[in-house]
């Protein structure tokens, strides 16, 4: 029996002694979570910083733009009224070249752009973007939103990946929403953002009386401009050798992706409409159409004649066509020397 019962007493020796080495183990571990915790909401906290600072810099606009602002063109001289050969209710006829307003109509009338807000988003991407062969996938909770709003889109799939380059001939040429917001997010990480650069954009160039609230133009009675602000966007847009090769593109197609074998075939909306040398004398280089319920039909163009730029805006009028005939008007028979206008039947 006392055999027995010292057997019993090593073992329970060794029973505590098992259990002391747990309990040291089971601390050490604390400590080390403890710590581990620590390090990692230190390494969060940094990272949040790191994020802030990163932000920051993605929504200031470069402090040497790579072109200088456009001066208010001159509106000392004499204005001739558009008449009745032109529908559209507010308008402007700018002489690039020498920088005066030629003719127009309530040109200083604040308007609502529509899509002719896409000239900005292209500036503003065109000056940020890093690669034209960066690539962004469209998400659903870019895309939803626009298909509830009945916005134009160029036509890319949740999923699809697709380069920077087609997102700006997406955003152009068939005045797509998904292309701007995809460009806003890639480059700007939210539209919010992107759009907090073309605000910049806009108070660099000096506009008194435009305000941008999203990249494609969605009404919005905070989203305005005037015509005579939205031919300067137009005009520093062309500065740019590849806004001025986006804008003056007829037809487009994307590159091949699995969703789009073939790529997507992308068309103007205004060169659909027009080839650009109907008036006689004049080719209208580049331009965007823009509609909404409020903005009506409205376009911005870019053109020459005589030797000489010149930009057009014309807003408010009822029809998609005569928006398109309203510009042939302009150049015929606004800039001299007057011309003739050659329409080809469809």
């Amino acid at each position: 029996m006392a055999v027995k019962r010292k057997r019993r007493v090593n073992y329970m020796r060794i029973f505590y002694v098992v259990m002391a080495f747990l309990i040291i183990l089971l601390m050490i571990y604390g400590v080390s979570l403890i710590l581990k915790s620590s390090d990692t909401e230190e390494t969060y906290k940094e990272a949040v910083e790191n994020s802030a600072d990163r932000e920051q810099i993605v929504i200031e606009y470069p402090t040497e733009p790579q072109y200088p602002k456009i001066d208010y063109p001159d509106n000392s001289g004499e204005i001739t009224k558009f008449g009745n050969d032109i529908t559209s209710k507010a308008g402007v006829l700018i002489n690039v070249t020498d920088n005066k307003i030629i003719a127009g109509r309530d040109q200083e009338k604040v308007i609502y752009p529509a899509s002719m807000t896409k000239v900005m988003t292209l500036i503003v991407a065109v000056e940020n973007m890093e690669s034209l062969d960066d690539t962004f996938t469209m998400t659903q909770e870019i895309l939803e939103p626009l298909v509830d709003a009945d916005a134009s889109r160029a036509g890319f799939e949740v999923g699809e990946t697709v380069t920077i380059k087609d997102m700006l001939y997406g955003a152009v040429l068939p005045s797509g929403a998904d292309a701007t917001v995809g460009l806003a997010v890639k480059l700007c990480g939210s539209e919010e953002n992107f759009v907090k650069l073309m605000n910049e954009k806009a108070e660099y160039l000096g506009l008194e009386n435009t305000h941008f609230m999203n990249t494609s133009g969605l009404h919005d009675e905070n989203h305005y401009t005037t015509s005579v602000e939205m031919a300067m966007i137009m005009e520093y847009a062309m500065q740019n050798e590849l806004c001025r090769e986006v804008l003056s593109t007829y037809q487009y197609t994307t590159s091949r992706t699995k969703e789009h074998p073939e790529g997507i075939k992308l068309e103007s909306t205004m060169f659909g409409r027009m080839y650009g040398d109907e008036v006689e004398g004049a080719l209208i280089e580049a331009g965007k159409t823009g509609y909404t319920d409020e903005a009506e039909n409205c376009l911005v163009t870019y053109g020459t004649k005589g030797g000489k730029e010149y930009v057009s805006v014309t807003s408010l009028s009822y029809d998609y066509w005569l928006t398109i005939h309203d510009a042939f008007n302009i150049y015929a028979n606004y800039i001299e020397p007057k011309s003739e206008i050659n329409i080809v039947a469809e």
